[in-house]
């Protein structure tokens, strides 16, 4: 990933290279904004810091790619909490998505332990908004799931088993979506066809985010195929996610951002 930092050091813009009113507006008020009130976040915090700290044992189910730092299928919560949970300002970076496009059909591909998750959800809240995660891993979905309730979350359905079985039945149940989260097996393959997958049930303003765009040669091969897409109108590359956009009013263009 260093040569592709690199590459991407040398090309990210900020604000000043922006002449669309809408991406000007969704860098400087979203992507570069602060959330807000801390408070709104603490138990999610306070959590994520106790999970860090655990020593319990489970077996992991990897359907995905693996882990760059453990590949071991018996790793603590705490090894997870530490090495495969996204940090928590891309959490905080998803709420302000959700909550600048009023998102209350979520999908999110990847709970792992269920902290993005908690993101997302609190962010549908005040729209009435469900946020449907997929985990082809039984006993993470079991310890999602227990973090749910101790969140008081009742906005989020677990979906559990492999992703190539319960994606497309899931999706074709559902009304038109408005936010996806990739974050689930990441490589070329898997990756394109999730995409093709949650785009038959899309709208105007969806707004699919991945993730880990260069973690791999097979990630980015990914990230230029979505950015080639017909149906995508403009992609936002921060590096450790992209963003992609569908609406029909505004010029194919791509565009790489300092986040």
């Amino acid at each position: 990933m260093l040569l592709a930092y690199l590459r991407y050091l040398s090309r990210a813009r900020d604000e000043h290279s922006l002449h669309s009113p809408f991406l000007f507006s969704l860098y400087v008020q979203v992507i570069r904004a602060k959330t807000g009130s801390r408070a709104l976040f603490a138990p999610i915090r306070a959590l994520r810091k106790e999970l860090r700290k655990s020593r319990q044992l489970i077996t992991i189910a990897d359907l995905g790619a693996g882990s760059k730092v453990n590949p071991s299928r018996q790793r603590t919560i705490g090894d997870i909490a530490r090495n495969s949970q996204k940090p928590a300002r891309f959490g905080r970076l998803l709420f302000r998505l959700i909550r600048r496009f009023e998102a209350k059909v979520v999908v999110d591909l990847g709970t792992s332990l269920g902290m993005t998750t908690a993101y997302l959800a609190e962010a549908t809240k005040p729209y009435g908004g469900q946020v449907l995660t997929f985990e082809g891993c039984p006993e993470t979905a079991a310890v999602a799931r227990q973090n749910f309730e101790r969140l008081a979350m009742q906005n989020v359905e677990v979906v559990v088993g492999n992703l190539d079985e319960t994606l497309l039945p899931a999706i074709g149940g559902l009304p038109p979506v408005d936010f996806v989260f990739f974050d689930a097996n990441h490589r070329y393959e898997p990756t394109v066809r999730y995409f093709e997958t949650c785009l038959t049930n899309i709208h105007n303003d969806t707004v699919f985010v991945f993730d880990d765009i260069h973690w791999s040669d097979e990630m980015e091969q990914a990230w230029a195929y979505l950015k080639a897409h017909k149906a995508v109108s403009v992609t936002v590359d921060l590096f450790w996610v992209g963003l992609v956009f569908f609406r029909k009013e505004q010029p194919k263009q791509d565009f790489v951002l300092w986040f």
